[in-house]
């Protein structure tokens, strides 16, 4: 592209522009998350007002930056779309966001009894019951007082609970899933073992899923779920335990997944040295895995007895 000088005035607006607006009009669907959107392609970047952020690579900036790095575009390019918008329109200003404060983390209560979490968990998502008493028992799962929420725990190196993601046990509308405001993203919800496999999911239920999969000698090995698709998880498990030498990513099959796979992968290579291996669902996760083989299995005896 040929050189294109910008005025001081042009490189401001262009550095203004909101990225939330920017992204809706390229099509991109974004989903709300407290004060900041993610994008549904790629959930481990999020954005707010004219700021981006990446979690998986720890990377971040403005709009330029944005567009250089998600579009592939020169910096004149990238202006160039941003000046220009689309068919015309100018772009709006971001608002200058106000400075939210640190919020101090407060695990949720428990309910008196888990008869939701389990019925939700065992009838629903088919976990085996062995494998999710094992983590009841450890302090890592719980029913919330409030809602009902199946709450999967993250303790850090001394036992000290730091996170905590909630998820709804009602499947009936929109899916609630979050992490509890406050959580430290390196101590999201896994299991320490001995071995030196570690696997890695996004979600808590595809770890119990694949655990129930694959069962034998599972609490041999470690496992995280990232809660989203951030590489910090990963990075802690592996700091915490030098041991650990096999890294399986067990993301969901899908575009954001599979992304998320080789970045994870590339900061696990760079400050560990270790080439990990990546293990896929047939489905878009292990639960719709585990569900259909559940199933399968359930049909198995009605259609002997028909033949």
């Amino acid at each position: 592209m040929p050189y294109i000088h910008f005025t001081e005035e042009q490189k401001l607006r262009a550095g203004s522009v909101d990225l939330v607006e920017f992204l809706r009009r390229q099509g991109e669907k974004l989903i709300r998350s407290g004060p900041e959107y993610r994008m549904t392609s790629d959930h481990s970047v999020t954005v707010r007002g004219n700021e981006w952020y990446d979690h998986a690579t720890g990377e971040g900036g403005g709009p330029v930056s944005f567009v250089q790095n998600f579009y592939h575009l020169s910096y004149p390019e990238a202006v160039t779309r941003l000046l220009d918008g689309e068919q015309g329109q100018p772009y709006a200003p971001a608002q200058k966001p106000k400075e939210e404060p640190i919020r101090e983390f407060i695990q949720p209560p428990a309910n008196h009894s888990m008869r939701r979490l389990y019925a939700y968990l065992l009838k629903k998502r088919h976990i085996d019951r062995e494998v999710l008493n094992t983590f009841v028992r450890a302090g890592l799962i719980y029913e919330d007082a409030e809602y009902h929420n199946a709450v999967f725990v993250g303790k850090d190196e001394h036992g000290v609970v730091r996170h905590a993601h909630k998820r709804s046990t009602n499947d009936l509308g929109k899916t609630f899933r979050i992490n509890v405001a406050g959580s430290d993203p390196r101590y999201s919800f896994h299991w320490t073992g001995t071995s030196n496999r570690l696997y890695v999911f996004e979600a808590p239920i595809d770890l119990l899923s694949f655990v129930t999969l694959y069962p034998e000698g599972w609490q041999e090995h470690s496992y995280v779920a990232c809660c989203g698709t951030s590489s910090q998880p990963v990075l802690q498990m592996m700091e915490q335990n030098p041991a650990l030498r096999e890294v399986f990513l067990c993301l969901d099959n899908d575009k954001a997944g599979h992304t998320a796979c080789l970045r994870i992968a590339e900061r696990v290579a760079e400050q560990f040295g270790i080439a990990s291996d990546r293990l896929i669902p047939q489905n878009k996760d292990w639960n719709d895995d585990l569900a259909e083989i559940t199933e399968a299995q359930a049909l198995a005896p009605v259609t002997q007895q028909m033949g």
